[in-house]
C-alpha cells in the first residue's frame, strides 16, 4: 500500500493566509449586507501596466503565426528577459551578473519552495521571527523542522532569529550554528528594513559557518532611502554563499499572471558541487520554464515606459502605506514599518491577542489585517496591515478603525 508524505501530518492547522479566507468567507456568508475592507492578504489592486499588457498582445499575436510562434522556451528564461535584469536590477548597484546565474520562474514563492530539493533533510534551518511561513512550511514538508511545539508556537528544530521592536526588527547572529539562513528585506511582515553594514554581517557570518543565506528581495522596488542595499550582492562575499529572490508581483502586478526569478551564483559550491548546476538539474526534471507571453510582458518593465509606470503603481502604494502608518500613529497606536515596504506592523492595543484582534476589527469595523502570530511567535500581540488596497478602502479602512 503507498504511504504519503508524513511530514504533513505534523502541522498544526492550515497555512496561514488560506485560514484567514476561510475566516473572511464565513463571515461574508453570515453577514452579507456588511461591505468588508481586505488590507490583509499582500494583493495588488492596480491592473497591469500598460506597456506590461501591449508586450504581452504582441506576444499573443505572435503566437498566432508560424513564423514566430514559440513553444518549449529555455528552462532558465528566455535571453531577453534574463538580459534585461543583469542590466536593470544589478548592474545600477555596480553589481555584475552573469546570464547564466539567472532562472526565471511562475514566482519567488514557488522557488522558495522548490529549494528545498535541493538540501539534505540534516540541514538546520534559520529563520527570522516573525517570518513569511512559507520558508518554515516548505521546509516542514521536507522534514526538516522537527514537531511542533504549541505551547511555545514554534518548531523545535527550527532555529528563530527574534525581531522585535528593541533590535528594530532586525535578527541578531544565531548563538546556534544554523546551515540555510531565510532572510527578507524590505521584510515581510515587519516592514523593516536592514542597513548595509548589518546585511554584511550576516554574508561575513555564512562564509564564516559554511552555511548558505536564502535572501527574499520580493519587495527591494519599495526601497526609498538610497543608502539601503538593494540587492545582498552589494555585500563583499555574497556571491560566495547567497542565492536570491525576487518577483514581479507587488512592484509589477504580477500577482494573477505569475513571474519572478532566482539568482544563484556559480561561485557557491560545496564539496566540489556547484548549486547553480543543482539547480539547473533540478529546473529539467520539475520546470519547463515560464510561458513566453508572460515574459515578453516582464521585459516590457525595463523599457522606459514600463519603468515611469511601475514606479507610479509602487508610488502609489507607498502612499497608501504611509496614510495607515500616519493615520494609526495619530489615532494612538503603535506602528512600524512602512517607509521603505508596503507593510505596515501596528501592536494590538490594550493588550489584545493578535487573533483576538483580527475577530475584533472584523466584527467592529469590518476591516481585515494579518494575526502577527500567524508569522511566528514574535508577532504575538501585533497585526499587519497592507499598504496595496486602493486609495478609497485605505481611506476607508482608517475611517473605520479611528470611530473604534
Amino acid at each position: 500500500m503507498y504511504e504519503f508524505n508524513s511530514n504533513f501530518s505534523k502541522f498544526p492547522g492550515g497555512y496561514l493566509f488560506a485560514v484567514l479566507h476561510q475566516k473572511l468567507d464565513a463571515y461574508k456568508k453570515e453577514h452579507p449586507e456588511e461591505k468588508v475592507i481586505s488590507l490583509g492578504v499582500g494583493d495588488v489592486t492596480l491592473p497591469l501596466p500598460k506597456a506590461v499588457t501591449d508586450a504581452m498582445q504582441k506576444a499573443v499575436l505572435e503566437q498566432t503565426k508560424k513564423e514566430t510562434f514559440q513553444g518549449y522556451g529555455p528552462y532558465e528564461g528566455f535571453e531577453f528577459l534574463r538580459k534585461a535584469i543583469a542590466e536593470h536590477d544589478f548592474a545600477p548597484y555596480g553589481v555584475s551578473i552573469g546570464l547564466d546565474e539567472i532562472f526565471i520562474s511562475d514566482g519567488a514563492k514557488s522557488d522558495v519552495g522548490s529549494v528545498c530539493d535541493l538540501f539534505s533533510a540534516n540541514n538546520v534551518i534559520a529563520v527570522c521571527d516573525p517570518t513569511y511561513p512559507a520558508y518554515i512550511d516548505t521546509n516542514v514538508i521536507a522534514g526538516r523542522c522537527g514537531t511542533w511545539q504549541e505551547e511555545k508556537g514554534q518548531w523545535n528544530d527550527v532555529v528563530y532569529l527574534p525581531c522585535v521592536k528593541e533590535n528594530e526588527f532586525t535578527p541578531e547572529l544565531p548563538e546556534r550554528h544554523a546551515d540555510l539562513i531565510y532572510l527578507c528585506f524590505p521584510n515581510n511582515p515587519t516592514g523593516a528594513m536592514i542597513s548595509k553594514e548589518k546585511l554584511q554581517r550576516w554574508v561575513d557570518y555564512a562564509n564564516k559557518e559554511g552555511s548558505l543565506i536564502l535572501f527574499d528581495a520580493a519587495y527591494e522596488g519599495f526601497i526609498s532611502d538610497p543608502a539601503l542595499p538593494h540587492t545582498i550582492y552589494e555585500c563583499e562575499g555574497a556571491k560566495k554563499c547567497c542565492m536570491e529572490f525576487r518577483s514581479y508581483s507587488k512592484t509589477a502586478g504580477f500577482t494573477g499572471v505569475r513571474l519572478g526569478y532566482t539568482v544563484i551564483p556559480k561561485e557557491i559550491e560545496n564539496g566540489g558541487i556547484r548549486l547553480n548546476d543543482l539547480w539547473r538539474r533540478r529546473l529539467g526534471s520539475k520546470y519547463n520554464g515560464a510561458p513566453y507571453i508572460v515574459q515578453r510582458g516582464a521585459e516590457a518593465i525595463y523599457t522606459p515606459h514600463g519603468q515611469k509606470e511601475v514606479k507610479e503603481h509602487i508610488g502609489y502604494y507607498k502612499e497608501n502605506t504611509l496614510l495607515i502608518l500616519q493615520g494609526l500613529k495619530k489615532m494612538g497606536y503603535e506602528a512600524f514599518g512602512g517607509t521603505d515596504s508596503p507593510y505596515i506592523w501596528m501592536q494590538t492595543p490594550h493588550g489584545m491577542g493578535s487573533w483576538e484582534f483580527f475577530d475584533y476589527l472584523l466584527s467592529h469595523a469590518q476591516v481585515v489585517g494579518t494575526p502577527g502570530v500567524g508569522f511566528g511567535p514574535s508577532g504575538a500581540g501585533y497585526f499587519r496591515l497592507t499598504g496595496f488596497g486602493t486609495r478609497e478602502q485605505t481611506e476607508e479602512a482608517l475611517e473605520r478603525i479611528r470611530k473604534l
